[in-house]
């Protein structure tokens, strides 16, 4: 007989969200401390989404998007979430850049990048700081339309080098192209420069288990394998989702799922105005990546002068296009050294990150598919061997991921590793208009993208529904 993952589970919530991304999560944690019956759902076995780790033989674990985030993850972790959290969040201080423009390692924060742009590239300091003023001043309601290459030609006439110092990083990060909205670049930026990059000491598998049993404390239902199918909407807003083949009713519905997969899939359009509708189906789904995870030999180390974090490519100018190419010429290389990632048994993990397009993927057969994965290996494996020499001997271990493994793992549309384009946070931020009691949280937009983003996020949905539940409660004690 098929386990019962819903045994024991109330008929009842105050909250039902609906996947354990951290914005999921972080709105869970957020309304269970303040007193909300929650109930979370993750359909897959492990919690955290994209954010989450996988183990392989030989006691290998691997990180999936531990790669870097910006300090403000600090203040977040110890608001929302707890001290022990915060206190492992340590600064990556060796960023490494390596292309045919430029080679250099930086702290990643404002000031050593001045010193870098004024001194290195031979850009006015006045430039240098009217451009961070100019990225720091952002918010979400400036105007859409400058763009962010009108941006760099702004402050940067013709330096592309210096474009690529400034850009490639954020691509990475959160899948920002030179066409998006220059907001949707310099808030992100701004919230790097601000200190630089940091990682939690201790790996994914760590922090997920720490926010899970903080979850645990704050009273929420904890529930994996649970796949919602629907959620069902009355004349007065949300009243139900169904799960594993249970109806289970709530005040109020956060889906952490993809924005599309929400309004189309788990609601249904006719549930919806028209117009919004059609305002839906015009918000874009980000792009996609694909990774390659390296585990090194036992007892084999590997420099700490290699890197934290090294943006490669052998492209002679940034360009989105080649960025995106089957024809990979960029890659991200995170590198995890015991004191990063403690263990029972000092461990080196290596993971190379690049962006993808899901349609290059989508379409192979499985024999192309896997002779594309291979071919992802190898070159990628060729490509770290001038950086990390005769690698190939060194590890034990390597397999790949594309845009249609993390669509199979997170059933994100297309595998979108960023969710949506920014015209996506105006939809999202609109679901409770449409229907009462229905909230999304997650990846919206590239500034709502990465790990800070999507936390942040979660706490700004969490106060919405915190208010709608009081005002709801404060409704039915007046009418009794």
């Amino acid at each position: 007989m098929p386990r019962d993952f819903l045994k024991g589970c109330q008929d009842y919530y105050d909250v039902v969200v609906i996947g354990s991304g951290l914005a999921g999560m972080t709105t869970a944690n957020i309304l269970g401390r303040a007193g909300h019956r929650v109930l979370l759902l993750e359909q897959h076995y492990k919690l955290g989404g994209l954010a989450t780790w996988f183990l392989r033989p030989g006691n290998h674990i691997f990180d999936i998007s531990l790669h870097g985030f910006p300090a403000g993850m600090l203040k977040s972790c110890r608001r929302y979430w707890n001290e022990d959290i915060a206190s492992r969040i340590v600064q990556l201080k060796n960023i490494r850049f390596d292309n045919p423009m430029f080679s250099l390692t930086t702290t990643f924060n404002r000031e050593d990048f001045t010193k870098l742009l004024t001194a290195e590239f031979g850009v006015a300091a006045e430039s240098v700081k009217q451009f961070f003023d100019a990225a720091r001043s952002m918010n979400f309601y400036d105007d859409q339309r400058l763009t962010t290459r009108e941006l760099f030609e702004q402050y940067f006439p013709g330096r592309e080098d210096v474009v690529r110092l400034l850009m490639e990083p954020i691509t990475y990060a959160n899948g920002s192209t030179l066409e998006d909205p220059a907001i949707t670049y310099g808030i992100v930026f701004s919230n790097f420069m601000a200190k630089g990059v940091f990682i939690y000491e201790g790996g994914t598998d760590d922090l997920v288990g720490k926010m899970h049993a903080e979850l645990k404390r704050n009273g929420v239902d904890v529930r994996i394998r649970c796949d919602v199918s629907s959620i069902d909407v009355g004349a007065k807003g949300v009243e139900a989702v169904e799960v594993n083949g249970r109806r289970i009713r709530c005040g109020a519905v956060i889906s952490n799922s993809n924005l599309n997969s929400t309004i189309f899939k788990l609601v249904g359009e006719d549930k919806f105005d028209r117009d919004f509708v059609d305002q839906a189906r015009q918000v874009r789904l980000n792009n996609s990546s694909t990774q390659v995870y390296m585990a090194v030999k036992e007892g084999v180390e590997i420099d700490e002068s290699t890197g934290d974090l090294l943006f490669s490519s052998t492209a002679p100018l940034f360009r989105t296009e080649a960025l995106l190419s089957r024809d990979i010429t960029s890659r991200t290389f995170s590198f995890y050294y015991p004191k990063t990632r403690p263990h029972k048994r000092r461990r080196y993990a290596i993971v190379s990150s690049t962006n993808a397009r899901y349609e290059d993927w989508s379409e192979l057969s499985d024999e192309d598919y896997q002779a594309s994965k291979q071919d992802l290996i190898d070159t990628t494996l060729d490509a770290l061997d001038k950086y990390v020499p005769g690698i190939r001997d060194k590890v034990d271990h390597v397999e790949a991921a594309t845009p249609r493994t993390f669509q199979h793992y997170t059933k994100h549309l297309c595998g979108a590793s960023f969710g949506t384009k920014f015209e996506g946070l105006a939809v999202s931020r609109a679901l409770p208009e449409q229907i009462g009691g229905l909230y999304h949280a997650g990846s919206v937009g590239i500034i709502m993208s990465g790990w800070l983003g999507a936390i942040n996020y979660g706490v700004i949905v969490a106060n919405d529904v915190d208010q709608h539940l009081m005002r709801s409660s404060s409704k039915a004690a007046i009418t009794a």
